[in-house]
């Protein structure tokens, strides 16, 4: 079987799945299907990432399998990071405080009758305020 791929070979652009089929039973799914980010590097920055896992991390190692310098380890490792959509050493966003359906429904209220200002609804919103 052939592994599956995330790039068009005829012009670059991104694939879209739009069937699956199961080989024990036949079954077959249509629709849309995201393709995993795994799946748009090419064969070599897949075996560099297998490599990488093996070695749990360890990017001295890779560079000794590989026979690669570990300043060559760290620059393919952060090309393969972009490949896939990430920017490598940034620091994942922080969600926003959630606040229940109803603290939102008082918040909105208290705003619509005055009793708070704009600037207090927006900070009980993002959970500033109390």
């Amino acid at each position: 079987m052939h592994p599956i791929f995330g790039k068009c070979p005829v012009c670059g652009q991104e694939l879209h799945v739009t069937k699956m089929e199961c080989r024990a039973c036949g079954t077959e799914i249509g629709g849309e299907f995201a393709i995993a980010r795994l799946a748009h590097l090419g064969a070599d920055d897949v075996q560099f990432v297998e490599t990488f896992i093996k070695n749990r991390g360890n990017a001295y190692k890779v560079g000794e399998e590989l026979q690669l310098p570990y300043s060559t380890v760290r620059a393919r490792l952060t090309e393969i990071i972009r490949a896939m959509g990430y920017e490598p050493g940034a620091e994942p966003k922080e969600e926003p405080p959630s606040i229940t359906p109803e603290k939102r429904k008082t918040v909105l209220t208290d705003l619509a009758r005055g009793k708070i200002s704009a600037d207090d609804a927006i900070k009980f919103l993002q959970g500033e305020g109390e």
